[in-house]
């Protein structure tokens, strides 16, 4: 008889594990909208334009590549550039970026991802965080 083992980790994609397209456009609206509704956000909120409709279209976009499903920002957002030059007109600080990972954590809190994989898309937002700052 023989029994099929469990791995000892999630093998899937971070965006297969999210539900792909549709579960990553599920963790973008629960960002924005925590971003949106929260007043702990203030200036985090404040770099971006009154309709959030365009950036969440765009974040979306730009996680499905970074999370390992389809690589859709460029043909989707012609001429829009990296995650660092998208950001380097913003003065982004320390209180910046805990303002956008507690909106993040609160939208992957939302979204329930697997915990393994809540896990490294965690971590790998701090990096990225810290990789954008400009102090």
């Amino acid at each position: 008889m023989s029994e099929t083992l469990e791995p000892p980790v999630d093998l899937r994609t971070p965006y297969e594990a999210m539900g792909g397209e549709a579960g990553l456009r599920r963790l973008v609206d629960a960002f924005y909208d925590t971003m949106d509704s929260d007043p702990a956000a203030a200036r985090v909120r404040a770099m971006h334009p009154a309709d959030l409709t365009p950036i969440r279209a765009r974040l979306a976009d730009w996680l499905s590549g970074w999370t390992g499903g389809p690589p859709v920002f460029a043909a989707r957002h012609p001429g829009r550039g990296c995650i660092m030059s998208a950001h380097a007109p913003y003065a982004i600080g320390a209180e910046e970026v805990d303002q956008w990972l507690a909106c993040m954590r609160q939208a992957l809190d939302a979204v329930e991802p697997p915990p393994y994989w809540r896990d490294i898309l965690d971590q790998a937002f701090v990096r990225m965080c810290d990789a954008l700052r400009s102090d």
